[in-house]
């Protein structure tokens, strides 16, 4: 049997980290329908442990400023060059590195500004703290230092509380926490900048920050008039529940952005390929049809066993020519509403374990995530060849895509770059580095920094330049130990089902998920297609209207 959870299990790892922002236009700009500019600068300390933190929540800033028209700058604040928050529609300074020198340039700029300046935790100090009324005179504001742990955690007591709970639009978002008892390792963000207001003329606490264990509260977006203060950093252990969605909503008022839409339901059917039953590709068709319901299908082009793990030991491999089962359902899915998606060209890599069994749907293919290096060794050949070779199977059998989807949402980052060279529009979640051809070595305390991250709306262009159709509210799963031991994680359609009720927080955001054809197989015992229906007709009471993916 193979094992069918995996792919959920590299996902909560990958996405570990994240964050998000974006651009006020200036009238004239607006009026000459010029982008409005935007400055992202963060701290950056490359012989530092943790170091280059700074630079990943640059990255993913800079995508979320994806979703609004705009032009887009990032470098570290050191190399801060005086005038430049004037001639920006938005500055944003992610201070991620606790004390690191900020440009008495940089401070002077921020003070005497008209133009927006969002500013996240660290450093505020160092213009608030100046020795001179001015920041509290100007802004209305003060700022009373960090707080993080209530206490020190321990085996008796592994969870004293922080400042963990977000409180907006009637929902409580709650920040991660973990901690591991054997070596006294916190897995959280606890530390948060502590702000009051002091003149209500000038200031507004926007968004509240909670202590669920003593009740206290404290502002965790303050605003004064063009002066945006975060209290933390929103990109760190995000989830579909995080304060993460709250950041990516407030940041329309940041920009000022007039982005108004209902809310929008997405499918898509995943990992489909030549092991998939016509039968389960009929009978989701039909479900989603009577529900009115478009949906995509994430295709495989080229089934390969190379190592037999599922044919008795003998290699395998079905081309899409030879896979006439799967054409029914697909040729009967595409009649209902159906639009295809590329889902890599054979979805593992060699005749190798990547780390599984190296077979399609199981393993990774645009990453070696035993290694932790890029399959390609850098040369971009290596992915163009792949995508040229799953393409032409697609459009020679019928099945042209609108979009890429990359296995398991990884890929080197070279690989990134040439996936927009051939499809204009991805559908998925991603990954980002530090560098493109990164040092991942655990062992070395100054290496580089990977995250993966989802949006809640579609993102024009990303880092890598591409145009993404997000998933933001994961995958049903679940445990069949019984039949495959390493089988055993469970999301059930109840939890979508709330991620989709936070994800309406975001004012013209999705609630996109994906589903598993293999949780109709009988020998399974799922009932995959009523809690789809379920879930689906949850959300339609919610609110989202369904949409199709190609049509965005």
């Amino acid at each position: 049997m193979k094992s069918l959870t995996r792919r959920w299990r590299a996902l909560l790892g990958v996405f570990a980290v994240s964050l998000v922002v974006s651009v006020v236009a200036a009238d004239r700009r607006a009026e000459a329908q010029e982008p409005p500019r935007a400055l992202i600068l963060y701290d950056y300390q490359p012989a530092q442990t943790y170091g280059k933190l700074g630079h990943i929540y640059a990255i993913m800033l800079r995508n979320l400023l994806g979703h609004f028209t705009t032009t887009v700058e990032m470098k570290p604040i050191s190399d801060y060059v005086a005038g430049e928050v004037n001639a920006n529609d938005a500055t944003f300074y992610i201070g991620s590195y606790y004390d690191n020198p900020i440009p008495a340039t940089f401070l002077a700029d921020v003070k005497q500004t008209q133009k927006t300046v969002v500013w996240f935790k660290n450093n505020i100090w160092q213009i608030a703290w100046d020795g001179s009324p001015d920041f509290t005179t100007r802004y209305g504001i003060a700022f009373d230092g960090l707080v993080g742990m209530n206490a020190a955690p321990s085996a008796a007591n592994p969870d004293p509380g922080f400042y963990d709970t977000v409180l907006y639009k009637s929902r409580s978002f709650l920040k991660y926490y973990r901690y591991d008892p054997a070596d006294g390792t916190i897995f959280a963000d606890p530390d948060v900048g502590v702000t009051r207001v002091v003149d209500p003329v000038l200031a507004q606490a926007v968004v509240p920050l909670r202590n669920s264990r003593t009740a206290a509260e404290i502002p965790y977006v303050m605003r004064s008039g063009n002066f945006w203060y975060m209290a933390d950093i929103p990109f760190t252990y995000i989830g579909p529940r995080d304060r993460y969605l709250v950041f990516c909503d407030v940041l329309h008022d940041m920009l000022g952005s007039q982005m108004v839409a209902p809310p929008r339901g997405l499918v898509r059917l995943e990992d489909v390929s030549a092991i998939t039953s016509y039968d389960s590709m009929r009978r989701i068709s039909n479900r989603l049809l009577n529900r009115r319901v478009p949906f995509s299908i994430a295709l495989i082009p080229l089934y390969r066993d190379p190592l037999g793990v599922y044919n008795g030991g003998v290699p395998e491999e079905v081309p899409l020519s030879q896979a006439t089962d799967l054409k029914r359902g697909l040729n009967y899915a595409l009649a209902r509403g159906g639009r295809i998606v590329m889902h890599g060209y054979t979805h593992q890599l060699n005749a190798q374990a990547n780390p599984y069994h190296g077979v399609s749907g199981e393993d990774f293919e645009f990453w070696d995530i035993v290694n932790m290096v890029a399959p390609d060794g850098g040369n971009p050949q290596w992915t163009r060849d792949r995508l040229v070779a799953g393409l032409s199977d697609l459009e020679v059998n019928g099945y042209p895509p609108f979009a890429w989807e990359a296995p398991h949402y990884h890929a080197s980052a070279t690989a990134y770059r040439v996936f927009p060279e051939y499809f204009n529009t991805t559908y998925q979640r991603a990954v980002y580095y530090t560098s493109d051809t990164p040092d991942l070595n655990p062992n070395n305390p100054t290496r580089d920094i990977w995250a993966g991250q989802f949006f809640p709306y579609t993102i024009d262009q990303d880092y890598y330049g591409q145009r993404i159709i997000p998933e933001n509210l994961g995958n049903i799963e679940y445990d069949i130990s019984a039949i495959d031991p390493t089988s055993n994680v469970v999301y059930t359609w109840q939890d979508l089902l709330t991620n989709a009720d936070y994800a309406l927080v975001v004012r013209d955001g999705f609630g996109s998920f994906f589903f598993h054809p293999f949780w109709l197989e009988p020998s399974l015992g799922t009932p995959g297609l009523t809690d789809l229906t379920r879930l689906i007709d949850g959300m339609t009471a919610l609110g989202y209207t369904w949409v199709d993916a190609g049509s965005l």
